[in-house]
């Protein structure tokens, strides 16, 4: 089982709206539609280190701390025990994030690869999810449209093994309060401002390292 070891220490950071409702089935999200609802979710001044709307803990927040050398700049390894998210820099650093993980046996640990990217993406609910709570899920059996009330938020990270989509992601949560817990069906979720900065430093083909909540050390 893929354990994670001490990889990364903590530094100083050096970083000193109402929702919409999803657009209607079928319709195709232009550049403006993106950047207007980039805007919806970001808070006014928004600061990475400091801004802070969602009530989180403040070690959720965006840092940069310094990285092992051994790590590869643009991985992403998860800390599933802290929530972490680090996406690995050149130069020895790397950048944090507070995330929220699957809950129970839902969490999947391995070494998947970032084969799509997409930005507001659709979303449609598996068939395991929608047999397991139907109550939740079958709603949605058609799919979801764009929108900051879409469970994939405003950026979607699309995890791979070989050529086999895993139907596991990193995305942008419309439940930005669950950040720190388990609380998904699998994914690993950030907030939607948080993942907004993230996603455009993430090359295709990058790998995310999702670590055991069992076995992980906490940084």
């Amino acid at each position: 089982m893929l354990t994670r070891r001490h990889f990364i220490q903590t530094t100083t950071a050096l970083f000193s709206a109402s929702i919409s409702g999803p657009l209607q089935a079928g319709t195709r999200v232009n550049e403006a539609q993106k950047a207007a609802w980039d805007a919806e979710v970001t808070p006014p001044g928004y600061d990475p280190a400091t801004s802070n709307p969602w009530g989180l803990h403040p070690r959720f927040l965006p840092q940069r701390v310094i990285a092992n050398d051994s790590l590869i700049p643009g991985d992403i390894h998860v800390d599933a025990v802290a929530r972490y998210l680090y996406h690995i820099e050149e130069g020895g650093t790397a950048m944090r994030y507070g995330v929220a993980i699957g809950r129970g046996d839902l969490y999947e640990p391995g070494v998947y690869t970032i084969k799509r990217k997409v930005e507001w993406p659709h979303w449609t609910p598996t068939q395991s999810m929608i047999e397991r709570e139907p109550e939740i899920y079958a709603q949605y059996e058609d799919g979801m449209e764009p929108g900051p009330r879409n469970a994939l938020g405003s950026r979607a990270l699309y995890l791979y093994v070989g050529n086999r989509d895993t139907y596991l992601r990193i995305h942008g949560t419309p439940y930005p309060r669950s950040i720190g817990s388990r609380a998904s069906s699998g994914c690993v979720r950030m907030v939607m401002a948080h993942i907004i900065g993230l996603y455009p430093k993430v090359a295709l083909g990058s790998v995310a390292f999702l670590y055991s909540a069992e076995d992980s050390v906490t940084a």
